[in-house]
């Protein structure tokens, strides 16, 4: 796995804009459309702020949900609040082309099937996203597959329910889609994260991370988070 290496947590936040908005151009020039996944973070909401103000073909892009916490609406502790704040506020996107996760419904389990039904609406059947960006978690986690949760063994759902993590229970998308992606975008910074970097580098499937495919994934990480990672597999960028 080869693993781009940035100064700090901004550069390579807007390097991973960069790299976004010329997937984006590419997949609609081919494919009529851009559908991605994204995940929450501070990194990645600025990320997403710089995203709003590059080259985008913004009216053909939708944006989904990595994961979610089961919270209100408005809840700090949502991503869609700060996906909104971060991209919706920034760039010319129609509300309709973010895809919320439907974690304020009564029913979270048909709520995930409808999820899963909005997916293959508009990324086919089954569903196949043109990019998928993850984080990294000091656990390993990613998305919210997170250690000792049997949510990491579905099979046959690309949506599914946590239990309890972090005192929120979560809505997440599965193993299964995500290594149907087309492009993994992994966005990695902070030393708590060089420990599991380097996990994940090795393929390590004890950790969640580990797990997802590494044949169409792209890491970019800062320098404190690839201190440990092997110097063969690093490039210095900048």
């Amino acid at each position: 796995m080869k693993i781009e290496v940035y100064t700090d947590a901004n550069a390579a936040a807007k390097e991973a804009a960069k790299f976004i908005a010329k997937e984006a151009r590419d997949a609609v020039a081919t494919r009529g459309k851009f559908v991605m996944a994204v995940s929450g973070g501070k990194t990645p909401w600025i990320m997403l702020r710089d995203l709003a103000h590059e080259d985008v073909p913004w009216k053909d892009i939708h944006v989904f949900q990595i994961d979610e916490r089961v919270a209100p609406d408005g809840d700090p502790d949502r991503n869609l609040t700060h996906l909104r704040e971060s991209l919706l506020a920034n760039a010319p996107l129609r509300p309709e082309q973010i895809h919320a996760m439907p974690v304020e419904a009564t029913d979270l389990e048909a709520a995930c099937d409808r999820y899963a039904l909005l997916l293959r609406t508009l990324a086919g059947s089954p569903p196949v996203l043109d990019l998928v960006h993850l984080g990294l978690g000091p656990d390993g986690h990613t998305a919210s597959l997170v250690p000792g949760d049997p949510v990491r063994d579905v099979k046959n759902a690309d949506v599914a329910l946590t239990g309890i993590y972090q005192s929120r229970r979560r809505m997440t998308l599965t193993y299964p889609i995500i290594n149907r992606s087309r492009l993994v975008l992994w966005l990695v910074t902070g030393s708590e994260k060089a420990g599991m970097l380097a996990r994940l580098q090795t393929g390590d499937v004890s950790i969640p991370a580990g797990r997802v495919s590494s044949v169409h994934a792209v890491v970019l990480a800062d320098r404190a988070a690839a201190d440990q990672v092997v110097n063969e597999s690093k490039t210095e960028v900048a």
